[in-house]
């Protein structure tokens, strides 16, 4: 009995405070807005599109950078700033987009960074939107190529994705090697899942992609920042880890 208790504690310790305030149910559908504009390309909105349907209680709606600065992300809960290129992301938002972005996760809203969404949420460049603590590793070699990968989930990251097991395969095309930037002023975030394999092209060295961020979530003001390097959404089959990444980033 006292071995158990003392293996409870040591599970509820390993989790961060964040594991603790998880997503209730709603009767009302969380509003997405999905950005599709410069820096956004590909097949990024239609699959996260394919995901977040009303049947599984959400709905959606494409975003250009013109429509942030307007202000239109006061009608919405969430924000995904899907794969592409996150400096092109951030040019066509311009300034006060990017502040448009900031205002709304200050005020309890949510952001969901994919790829070059999580470039963009970074704290590691002038353009970047300073929302999660985190630095971009081996920016050299940014470009290191396209091919499926596996990560490791932590314990809280298992249970957040309703793994089955501790490893997946995901899609990974170029996305940041995110390690934590120890900026005062951000909270730190917490880790997910991290890169088990790597993708080694391009001149990249091998060993520096294994063991860096796949997966964080953090809080900025009174919003919450969810971010994935590689691409859950180009698989059908984990449709669910972006309804889950998106609830919990709806969740004030």
């Amino acid at each position: 009995m006292r071995r158990s208790l003392v293996l409870l504690v040591v599970v509820l310790i390993a989790c961060s405070p964040l594991a603790a305030d998880e997503p209730k149910k709603s009767a009302a559908p969380i509003r997405v807005a999905i950005y599709d504009d410069a820096g956004g390309g590909g097949k990024g909105p239609a699959n996260l599109e394919r995901g977040l349907t009303t049947e599984a209680g959400f709905t959606t709606q494409r975003v250009k950078a013109a429509d942030i600065r307007a202000g239109v992300l006061k009608d919405f809960d969430v924000v995904v700033m899907p794969g592409g290129s996150g400096s092109k992301q951030a040019a066509a938002l311009e300034e006060k987009g990017r502040e448009e972005i900031r205002r709304f996760v200050v005020s309890g809203r949510g952001y969901l960074g994919i790829c070059a969404g999580a470039y963009l949420a970074s704290a590691d460049y002038t353009w970047s939107l300073h929302l999660l603590d985190a630095k971009v590793l081996d920016r050299k070699h940014w470009n290191r190529g396209n091919g499926d990968v596996q990560l490791l989930f932590t314990g809280c990251g298992r249970e957040f994705h309703g793994a089955s097991t501790e490893q997946v395969t995901v899609r990974y095309a170029q996305g940041p090697l995110l390690a934590p930037a120890g900026k005062a002023e951000i909270p730190d975030y917490e880790e997910l899942a991290k890169f088990e394999t790597e993708v080694v092209k391009n001149g990249a060295s091998p060993g520096v992609m294994k063991g860096t961020t796949a997966a964080a979530r953090g809080r900025f003001g009174q919003g919450r920042v969810f971010c994935y390097s590689p691409h859950p959404e180009s698989y059908g089959n984990l449709d669910h880890y972006i309804q889950a990444a998106v609830r919990w980033t709806a969740t004030q």
